[in-house]
């Protein structure tokens, strides 16, 4: 499981306080895949990816591609909730449910939590196409802990 860290530079100039919220930084798979970040709040996590550049080989939305992006906007919304007590997460566990696929437009993620707590969240994530039908339901659990100084 990836854990959103912020990079060197950002952490020597900007380390979040136990009063500030962790912003979103993506990480080189989320930039290759074209994430977008629309929304980023304890509550919530919203972004955007394009179909195009992110399919398998029949043409439709990689199942590897939901998954990664999943993890990433659920672990994203993890990280943001610790961070309100001066902690990280990291992913401990990660399923998913595929519904239907796509073969073009832009996909919606949005992760919502099931459970805040101060050792483990659980975050629903949910992948939806430009008409709002579910594409993929994934569960992401994420361990909280202190962070470590770089």
């Amino acid at each position: 499981m990836s854990t959103p860290v912020p990079n060197s530079a950002e952490t020597q100039d900007h380390s979040p306080t136990e009063h500030e919220l962790w912003k979103i930084t993506l990480g080189e798979l989320d930039e290759k895949m074209g994430v977008k970040i629309v929304e980023e709040s304890v509550e919530r996590v919203v972004a955007t990816m394009p179909v195009e550049g992110n399919r398998q080989s029949f043409g439709l939305l990689h199942g590897g591609a939901s998954l990664a992006v999943g993890e990433a906007v659920g672990s994203w919304a993890a990280v943001i909730h610790a961070s309100t007590m001066g902690k990280t997460a990291v992913g401990v566990d990660v399923s998913a449910t595929h519904h239907r696929s796509a073969r073009e437009g832009l996909v919606t993620i949005t992760a919502t939590p099931i459970h805040l707590g101060g050792t483990l969240t659980t975050h629903e994530v949910l992948i939806t196409n430009e008409i709002g039908q579910r594409l993929c339901t994934l569960r992401i659990t994420n361990l909280l802990m202190r962070r470590h100084k770089q």
